[in-house]
């Protein structure tokens, strides 16, 4: 295994310190790596979540009309929907 080390504030520390006598983890180094996992599964969900949007994107097809009339477009319908009349 690598080793890393880091510096960190008091606060910081005391907070790793907190977590670990919760018993949650076993060591201050146990603690960082499952930060750092569950940022690798934010990073994969988010990465997911983007190829999603893109997809959703090019299958919605070209429009016609040109950029700045898709947005008044969309900005009228967002001022509908906060103002009803």
């Amino acid at each position: 295994m690598s080793q890393l080390n880091v510096s960190i504030p008091p606060a910081l520390k005391t907070w790793i310190d907190h977590r670990v006598t919760e018993g949650r983890y076993s060591s201050a180094s146990d603690y960082i790596r499952d930060l750092v996992r569950r940022d690798q599964d934010s990073a994969k969900e988010e990465t997911e979540w983007l190829r999603g949007l893109i997809a959703e994107g090019l299958a919605s097809g070209v429009v016609d009309e040109e950029p700045e009339d898709v947005l008044r477009t969309i900005m009228a319908e967002r001022r509908a929907r906060r103002n009803p009349a």
